[in-house]
């Protein structure tokens, strides 16, 4: 290791790289689903596909996008050959989703949604999807795992859908998941019914941040005794799925949202630079006005040691260019009997 006039150069052992991971709690209520802003909050855009959930009436200026509903069914759904209202839409947005968050299999096919996670075991298929992207805004980097949770309406009619209330969760998040898909992990989706106690019931993409539904949360395992009538015209489920377009459907689903609740993850990565100022360095100033009449300004006698102060530290690269800049909080006095190391950190 050199020292050239005011540079030093920092070797493997001064520098270290951490990774820190910040939180945030992200509750979002059912008044400003469904009820705050008489739909002023809500967009559906003209083709239809999905519909937009914001905080504010969206034509503000401070609106900030919440999340998406959407609806999508595979080909091979029972119900996929009686739809008669978007078909082809309700196809595309399944393939869309299921080729982004599954991927495909060896002949090139898109794999559909797993009901268990386990897709090379093959099993029940999730294929009349519920499915919910959250806002990047509020996600961040990921869905902290084991933390979300999602309070639905379950009663039997539209007038009273809140009679009762079933909560879905990734309870098993925190230390049972999936790395098989593309597009990072994810956990198991599952209900805490009062009808079917705790049963499975979808997908969550951490750091995707989108949750997928299975169609059947919002009939067999909501309740066991009749269908859910989902809107004024008291149509179940399956009714809408065939008959009716997404933003209906849409909702139909949003207005049985009681809440979401869930913590977001921000990865905070840092390098920390150990800059060591030793005993016989950094004791003259380059700066010039150190000198007067080409004689230090800090000695009196020729014996007197020499005084400088450190008040920056200078980041450069291999060319010596200047990189960053830190500033410490009041100058440091620096002498030959003295030591100092200064610890920079440098996060992104």
């Amino acid at each position: 290791m050199s020292e050239v006039g005011a540079f030093k150069k920092l070797d493997e052992k001064d520098i270290v790289s951490t990774r820190t991971l910040l939180h945030e709690a992200i509750p979002i209520t059912g008044t400003i689903i469904y009820g705050t802003y008489p739909e002023n909050n809500i967009k559906n855009p003209s083709h239809g596909m999905f519909q937009s959930v914001y905080d504010y009436p969206y034509l503000s200026s401070s609106a900030n996008h919440i999340f998406d509903i959407t609806i999508g069914a595979s080909t091979q759904s029972g119900e996929y050959s009686g739809i008669t209202s978007m078909q082809s839409k309700k196809r595309n947005i399944y393939n869309q989703m299921s080729q982004m968050l599954v991927g495909y299999d060896v002949t090139g096919s898109i794999l559909e949604f797993d009901d268990d996670g386990n897709i090379l075991a093959g099993g029940a298929k999730i294929r009349e999807a519920i499915i919910v992207p959250f806002s990047r805004l509020l996600v961040k980097d990921e869905i902290k795992k084991g933390t979300f949770s999602m309070t639905l309406g379950a009663g039997q009619t539209y007038a009273d859908p809140w009679a009762s209330t079933m909560t879905i969760t990734d309870a098993s998040g925190s230390n049972q998941y999936f790395v098989n898909s593309p597009v990072g992990e994810y956990g198991l989706l599952y209900t805490e019914s009062p009808v079917s106690g705790f049963t499975k019931c979808g997908l969550l993409y951490y750091q995707a941040g989108i949750a997928v539904l299975t169609a059947s949360v919002l009939t067999k395992l909501m309740r066991a005794d009749a269908d859910i009538r989902l809107n004024a015209t008291n149509n179940n489920f399956d009714s809408l799925l065939t008959g009716s377009t997404i933003q209906t459907i849409a909702t139909a689903v949003r207005q049985r949202i009681q809440n979401v609740q869930f913590n977001n993850t921000t990865e905070l990565n840092s390098t920390i630079y150990f800059c060591r100022a030793n005993h016989d360095e950094f004791n003259y100033s380059t700066n010039p006005t150190y000198l007067s009449n080409s004689k230090i300004r800090v000695k009196t006698n020729s014996t007197d040691e020499p005084i400088s102060y450190i008040t920056t530290i200078g980041m450069y690269n291999d060319n010596n260019e200047l990189m960053a800049v830190a500033k410490l909080s009041e100058p440091l006095k620096k002498t030959p009997s003295t030591e100092f190391t200064i610890r920079c950190r440098l996060d992104y």
